[in-house]
């Protein structure tokens, strides 16, 4: 079983604090579609429905990481 890296997984305690921040800024918005797309690739990869090299899988990893990071910081930043 695989484990859930939506960001409302990761943050359940901010899923109002995402929404806000989908509605109002477009950079949080770009940045959230594109980790959500890095998610869903690594889910195919995982679940064996793409193949691919573990180098490559492993770059997906730390880009999820690093825009997981970045979202985060923008999640609990006060405007």
């Amino acid at each position: 079983m695989l484990e859930k890296h939506d960001l409302h997984h990761e943050f359940p305690e901010h899923f109002d604090r995402i929404h806000q921040l989908k509605m109002e800024n477009h950079h949080f918005l770009k940045l959230f579609e594109e980790y959500d797309e890095l998610v869903h690739e690594i889910n195919r990869i995982e679940e064996e429905i793409e193949v691919t090299t573990d180098e490559y899988l492993e770059d997906l990893k730390k880009k999820r990481l690093l825009l997981k990071d970045k979202l985060y910081a923008m999640i609990i930043a006060k405007d």
